[in-house]
């Protein structure tokens, strides 16, 4: 699974809030915030799921990765 940073920049990068992320898991955008923060792990029934809408949306967006890379350099 991304860094926490890269998980937050790959949904920006798609338009989405964490409420729209939250409400398609069926959880409180405050347990979203966590997965995403890496303060909490998802549910196995979750898991599988977020972990490819991450890589789905790494696909969609290389260039939200190379931003992350960048940024954590300078």
């Amino acid at each position: 699974m991304p860094a926490p940073a890269i998980r937050a920049q790959l949904r920006r990068a798609d338009g989405l809030t964490q409420e729209e992320v939250a409400a398609v898991f069926g959880v409180t955008r405050v347990a979203f915030h966590r997965w995403e923060t890496g303060v909490a792990k998802p549910r196995r029934r979750h898991l599988d799921a977020y972990v490819r809408l991450l890589n789905g949306w790494a696909a969609k967006h290389p260039e939200a990765l190379r931003l992350e890379s960048a940024q954590q350099a300078g």
